[in-house]
Protein backbone atom coordinates (compact mmCIF):
# COMPACT_ATOMS: atom_id res chain seq x y z
CA UNK A 1 0.00 0.00 0.00
CA UNK A 2 1.42 3.41 -0.75
CA UNK A 3 2.13 6.18 1.75
CA UNK A 4 -0.99 8.48 -0.24
CA UNK A 5 -3.42 5.29 0.17
CA UNK A 6 -2.28 4.70 3.62
CA UNK A 7 -3.21 8.38 4.53
CA UNK A 8 -6.48 7.59 2.51
CA UNK A 9 -7.45 4.97 4.43
CA UNK A 10 -6.97 6.32 8.05
CA UNK A 11 -8.76 9.50 6.70
CA UNK A 12 -11.61 7.41 5.54
CA UNK A 13 -12.04 5.21 8.53
CA UNK A 14 -12.04 7.78 11.17
CA UNK A 15 -15.48 10.00 11.83
CA UNK A 16 -14.13 13.54 12.06
CA UNK A 17 -11.12 13.02 10.38
CA UNK A 18 -10.32 16.64 7.94
CA UNK A 19 -6.92 15.33 6.94
CA UNK A 20 -3.80 12.91 7.27
CA UNK A 21 -0.18 14.08 6.27
CA UNK A 22 3.78 12.64 6.58
CA UNK A 23 5.62 16.29 6.76
CA UNK A 24 9.47 16.72 7.57
CA UNK A 25 10.13 18.61 10.59
CA UNK A 26 10.94 21.32 8.27
CA UNK A 27 7.75 22.43 7.77
CA UNK A 28 7.82 20.56 4.47
CA UNK A 29 4.97 17.67 2.87
CA UNK A 30 6.03 14.81 2.02
CA UNK A 31 2.68 14.01 0.88
CA UNK A 32 -1.12 14.44 1.93
CA UNK A 33 -4.76 13.62 2.05
CA UNK A 34 -7.36 16.63 2.74
CA UNK A 35 -10.75 16.23 2.82
CA UNK A 36 -12.52 18.68 0.58
CA UNK A 37 -15.05 20.13 3.46
CA UNK A 38 -12.29 20.87 5.63
CA UNK A 39 -13.18 24.39 6.69
CA UNK A 40 -9.25 25.49 8.51
CA UNK A 41 -6.26 26.33 6.39
CA UNK A 42 -4.81 22.42 7.26
CA UNK A 43 -1.87 23.77 5.49
CA UNK A 44 -0.82 26.83 7.89
CA UNK A 45 -1.76 24.77 11.13
CA UNK A 46 0.73 21.85 9.98
CA UNK A 47 3.55 23.77 9.38
CA UNK A 48 2.69 26.51 12.46
CA UNK A 49 2.77 23.09 14.87
CA UNK A 50 5.78 21.57 13.13
CA UNK A 51 7.64 24.54 14.82
CA UNK A 52 6.10 23.39 18.01
CA UNK A 53 7.29 20.07 17.44
CA UNK A 54 10.79 20.27 16.84
CA UNK A 55 11.04 22.03 20.25
CA UNK A 56 9.00 19.05 21.84
CA UNK A 57 11.73 16.87 20.14
CA UNK A 58 14.55 18.95 21.44
CA UNK A 59 13.39 19.34 24.74
CA UNK A 60 12.91 14.54 24.67
CA UNK A 61 16.75 14.46 24.02
CA UNK A 62 18.69 17.12 26.24
CA UNK A 63 15.96 15.50 28.68
CA UNK A 64 17.16 12.06 27.54
CA UNK A 65 13.60 11.01 28.18
CA UNK A 66 14.24 8.16 25.33
CA UNK A 67 12.97 8.41 21.92
CA UNK A 68 9.59 11.05 21.26
CA UNK A 69 6.91 8.52 19.58
CA UNK A 70 3.23 10.30 19.67
CA UNK A 71 1.96 13.75 20.46
CA UNK A 72 -1.25 14.82 20.77
CA UNK A 73 -2.94 18.59 20.87
CA UNK A 74 -6.07 19.24 21.43
CA UNK A 75 -7.85 22.89 20.96
CA UNK A 76 -11.59 23.69 20.98
CA UNK A 77 -12.42 22.85 17.46
CA UNK A 78 -9.32 20.00 16.62
CA UNK A 79 -7.84 17.42 17.83
CA UNK A 80 -4.03 16.63 15.96
CA UNK A 81 -2.20 13.63 16.94
CA UNK A 82 1.41 13.36 15.58
CA UNK A 83 2.93 10.05 15.39
CA UNK A 84 7.16 10.12 14.70
CA UNK A 85 8.10 7.88 11.38
CA UNK A 86 11.54 8.68 11.80
CA UNK A 87 14.14 11.10 12.67
CA UNK A 88 13.04 13.15 10.15
CA UNK A 89 9.27 12.84 9.46
CA UNK A 90 6.17 12.19 11.09
CA UNK A 91 2.39 11.55 10.27
CA UNK A 92 -0.28 13.60 11.25
CA UNK A 93 -3.69 13.03 12.25
CA UNK A 94 -6.30 16.18 12.15
CA UNK A 95 -9.51 16.12 13.11
CA UNK A 96 -12.80 17.80 14.43
CA UNK A 97 -12.63 18.20 18.04
CA UNK A 98 -14.90 15.31 18.76
CA UNK A 99 -13.72 13.01 15.76
CA UNK A 100 -13.42 9.85 16.74
CA UNK A 101 -9.79 10.25 18.75
CA UNK A 102 -9.31 6.43 19.54
CA UNK A 103 -9.22 5.18 16.11
CA UNK A 104 -7.36 7.66 15.26
CA UNK A 105 -4.83 7.17 17.80
CA UNK A 106 -4.70 3.64 16.82
CA UNK A 107 -4.85 4.03 13.12
CA UNK A 108 -1.77 5.88 12.64
CA UNK A 109 0.39 4.24 15.14
CA UNK A 110 -0.91 0.71 13.46
CA UNK A 111 0.17 2.25 9.45
CA UNK A 112 2.79 4.51 10.97
CA UNK A 113 4.64 1.55 11.66
CA UNK A 114 3.82 0.77 7.65
CA UNK A 115 4.36 3.99 6.69
CA UNK A 116 8.13 3.95 8.21
CA UNK A 117 8.85 0.50 6.62
CA UNK A 118 8.03 2.44 3.21
CA UNK A 119 10.28 5.77 3.67
CA UNK A 120 13.18 3.48 4.62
Amino acid sequence: MSLRDNLSSIVASVDGAMAAMIMAYDGIPIDEVVQPDADMDLQLLSVEYTTILKEIKRAVEVLKAGEMEEVSISTTRTRIVVRVLNSDLFAALIMKHDGNYGKGRYLLRLKGSTMAEELS
